[in-house]
């Protein structure tokens, strides 16, 4: 990191933030909601995560929307050693 720049960590995300990714569309095959969820993953904590999950049912997408290969993003992400947390937020939201 650049000396000029300050490392931000534990700053709250506006829900405004958060929606955000609610507009990333992917640039193949992949289904919309399957894409939006990897992205939130990727670039958010496990709260934040929580909150974009309540955003993104409420806008109608599909938590069990699955690739090509028929793996779904519980499946995708299973393997990662972080994974866990965000797993549960998903399966909590299924019911």
């Amino acid at each position: 990191m650049r000396k000029d720049k300050k490392q931000v960590i534990g700053e709250a995300i506006s829900d405004e933030a958060i929606k955000l990714y609610l507009g990333v569309e992917p640039a193949d095959d992949t289904p919309p909601a399957l894409h939006k969820l990897i992205k939130a993953y990727r670039g958010l904590r496990i709260d934040d995560f929580e909150r974009f999950v309540g955003f993104f049912v409420a806008a109608g997408y599909a938590l069990d929307a699955r690739d090509a290969s028929g793996r779904d993003f519980i499946a995708l992400i299973a393997d990662q050693r972080q994974a866990e947390p965000y797993i549960e937020v998903i399966r909590a939201a299924r019911g």
